[in-house]
């Protein structure tokens, strides 16, 4: 249960995420009261694809990412989420399984919020659902986008567009080569840091 200053950060935080924006104030404060914080090391696993999608989280501090394993058993990122991020609604929503594995690639805090609560908060405040539906139309555009990538570039045109995309509006990144290659799905037999 988030209190005082976490308190604070939590409720921040759900204010600045896709979906909870549009919750009001006050059922924002609930949902971060009956949340539960929780960290990850890098590296360490959130969840993992197929399991029960009991809780939500809304991602604090850090990064993470969103991937799965291809047939030869190498992980493939399909997208990273920094803080602010919602994570797991789609289980959450539907009661299903996890459609992917969500991993630390950073140290991260997060807030777990169960299902039932994310569940009132979304039936008493209709206008959120509506967010919701954009939010889930935004990440299946980007996936569609990553796909399209995928299929319709080379590995130079892919490498490209990862790096501008990793750049964002700085003009330099610090990545190792094994993971560049990771992220754009191809191989690197070694991984020193490289400023791009």
């Amino acid at each position: 249960m988030a209190q005082g200053k976490d308190l604070e950060a939590v409720a921040a935080a759900l204010a600045k995420s896709e979906l909870m924006a549009a919750l009001s104030e006050e059922t924002r404060t609930r949902l971060a009261r009956a949340g539960a914080p929780c960290a990850l090391d890098p590296g360490a696993l959130l969840f993992a694809r197929g399991e029960k999608g009991d809780a939500l989280y809304v991602l604090l501090e850090g990064e993470v990412e969103v991937r799965t394993s291809n047939e030869a058993g190498r992980d493939v990122r399909l997208a990273a989420l920094k803080p602010g991020a919602l994570i797991g609604e789609m289980a959450v929503l539907d009661g299903g399984a996890r459609s992917a594995d969500i991993a630390a690639i950073r140290r991260s805090r997060l807030l777990r919020i169960s299902r039932d609560s994310a569940l009132a908060a979304l039936e008493s405040e209709p206008k959120a659902l509506l967010k919701l539906i954009s939010e889930l139309s935004r990440r299946l555009r980007a996936a569609n986008t990553s796909l399209e990538d995928a299929q319709l570039l080379d590995l130079g045109g892919r490498l490209a567009q990862r790096l501008l995309d990793e750049a964002g509006d700085g003009s330099s990144i610090t990545i190792t080569q094994t993971e560049l290659a990771r992220r754009i799905g191809a191989s690197r037999e070694k991984g020193e840091p490289q400023a791009a």
